[in-house]
């Protein structure tokens, strides 16, 4: 598909019917930095697009040699090029709802929650949901908020608004009553209702499984509505340089993407995973309808183990330093979990599962391990979603058994403010451990797992290179081994991402014949200081050689 030609790397039109490598090129970038991606040769000058496709990387000289009469150019001034970034963990469509939702992410009191919660309540009709949230009580001291807080202000909208992690979530006094939760309600296996120790009524916290019990009871979003939450999440992720995500969904959710592909709205690339208890479902899909293309595909099955570490869920062999009394919860029955895994994995599904505990990776990895032996060698690339606490004896068979760790960097800087009293000051030894991860030979993907953690590669960039956490007080980095270059946190939001979806061959680096999906930011990441990464602004975003974001500002 390629030849070289004086050092540059040209993509032959040959079969597409064009005499000439030498074609006018349709956009040239020209006076930058260029990082291709490329292993043992990243770095080039400039770059060419051509119908779609990455024509050239080079020098400058030899790709203004591609300028023709109706070519644009677009002159770097000193920026750089990246492949476009793949996000490898979103829940893109409830992104798209959080960003019109209420915002408790920096709420810092109790007061605080309840003013927003306050505020956003008053522009809605009595019998609105107020939804979203991401708080986190570790904001303020840890103590769990309560249904008191903000009952008074919210007397005819029912509240329902998650922790950051997704693990639990807050029900007011009218979300309760709707869906019928008393202090005698049965407890959904793998969930928590918590209840107030003097009265024995709910307090409003629901976790895991117990969630289900109110998100039953809300009202289902319009098709309109899905739509529009979107188009309102693909116009973010292009904003940050974000080409491709992989979304952790349902099949409404599935549906709602083949709209956007179907009129022609869907202006990102995006795997569409679905829930793991339905694969006999998918089967009958893929039979049906294929793959997909290379814009919209599927074929992932996304199963849990555990909870989290922030809601005391996640699953550990030892308990939890701050309550002893659990060691974390099973979300899922394991015995159906492995029954579904081993079946999706003989129907030829790539099979994605969350872990966040010690103990519950190394669940999954023996699942992993069986279903290789059981169903014989493929290129299956199982994933691990998160694989945030291992075991010593984890790291070295991601790579033995060709697991992905999935992983969130962000979710370092921002857990490690308090993960150390959870957990102990050994465990967090083997937390978030890309460093031993990547030595170990596994291959690492990133994302952000949005809305848990901001979908901006920025952000995960800093943390990545420089683990300091969001209060300032590791300014050395937290757990500060597990560093990770540049070089290798890009290509984990690159190649990784696209290897991690199957697309490693279209995708992931700038080469010729593969998409022209790339990003412009606005400084060379190679020429600064980690910790000012998150200044860096997306100027340009591409996808499929058509620009569909421009920093106007």
């Amino acid at each position: 598909m390629s030849v070289f030609r004086r050092g540059i790397v040209v993509l032959s039109f040959g079969a597409m019917g064009c005499s000439s490598p030498e074609i006018p090129a349709d956009v040239i970038f020209v006076g930058g930095t260029v990082w291709s991606g490329v292993p043992g040769e990243p770095m080039a000058e400039a770059l060419a697009v051509k119908t779609g496709f990455v024509q050239a990387v080079g020098t400058d000289r030899e790709v203004r040699a591609l300028k023709g009469r109706g070519t644009e150019v677009v002159r770097l001034k000193g920026r750089m090029v990246v492949p476009g970034f793949i996000d490898s963990h979103t829940h893109f469509i409830p992104g798209g709802f959080q960003l019109s939702s209420v915002d408790l992410r920096d709420a810092d009191s109790m007061e605080e929650l309840g003013r927003r919660i306050l505020e956003f309540s008053q522009a809605l009709e009595p019998g609105e949901w107020i939804t979203g949230g991401d708080w986190d009580h570790e904001m303020w001291g840890g103590k769990l908020p309560e249904k008191s807080w903000i009952d008074a202000a919210t007397l005819v909208n029912p509240v329902f608004v998650s922790r950051l992690d997704g693990h639990m979530a807050l029900a007011n006094s009218l979300a309760l009553e709707l869906a019928g939760i008393t202090g005698s309600t049965p407890v959904p296996p793998g969930g928590e209702i918590v209840l107030d120790p003097e009265t024995g009524e709910p307090t409003g916290i629901l976790k895991d499984e117990a969630m289900s019990l109110v998100s039953r009871v809300m009202p289902e979003p319009t098709e309109e509505a899905l739509d529009n939450a979107l188009d309102d999440a693909i116009e973010h992720a292009l904003s940050m340089g974000v080409t491709q995500t992989h979304h952790m969904g349902t099949w409404d959710d599935l549906e709602t993407f083949r709209r956007a592909r179907a009129d022609g709205r869907l202006k990102m690339r995006l795997y569409s995973v679905v829930p793991i208890s339905t694969w006999e479902r998918l089967r009958d899909f893929v039979e049906e309808n294929g793959w997909g293309d290379d814009q919209l595909w599927w074929g992932g099955l996304k199963g849990f183990v555990d909870g989290s570490l922030g809601s005391t869920t996640a699953w550990f062999y030892d308990p939890y330093a701050d309550d002893p009394s659990t060691s974390g919860l099973l979300t899922t029955d394991t015995a159906s979990l492995r029954r579904w895994a081993l079946a999706g994995d003989e129907a030829g599904f790539q099979v994605i599962i969350h872990a966040i505990g010690d103990r519950a990776n190394d669940w999954i990895l023996d699942v992993y391990d069986e279903a290789a032996e059981q169903n014989g060698p493929r290129d299956r690339r199982s994933r691990i979603e998160h694989a945030q606490h291992l075991s010593q004896e984890a790291f070295a068979r991601f790579a033995e058994l060709g697991v992905i760790p999935s992983m969130q960097p962000y979710h370092a800087i921002d857990d490690g403010r308090w993960a150390e009293k959870r957990i102990g000051p050994e465990r967090i030894k083997a937390t978030y451990a890309f460093r031993s991860l990547l030595d170990a030979g596994a291959s690492l993907s990133f994302g952000s797992d949005w809305t848990v953690a901001p979908i901006d590669v920025r952000q995960g960039l800093y943390a990545a290179l420089t683990r300091r956490t969001t209060d300032g007080a590791n300014p050395g980095g937290w757990v500060p081994e597990e560093k990770i270059s540049l070089e290798e946190a890009l290509t984990a939001y690159t190649w990784g991402g696209a290897h991690a979806g199957f697309m490693e061959g279209k995708v992931g680096s700038l080469e010729p014949g593969k998409y022209a999906d790339l990003v412009v930011l606005s400084q060379d990441l190679f020429q600064m200081d980690a910790v000012e990464i998150p200044t860096v602004q997306v100027e340009v975003t591409m996808v499929g050689g058509e620009i569909v974001y421009r920093n106007e500002g």
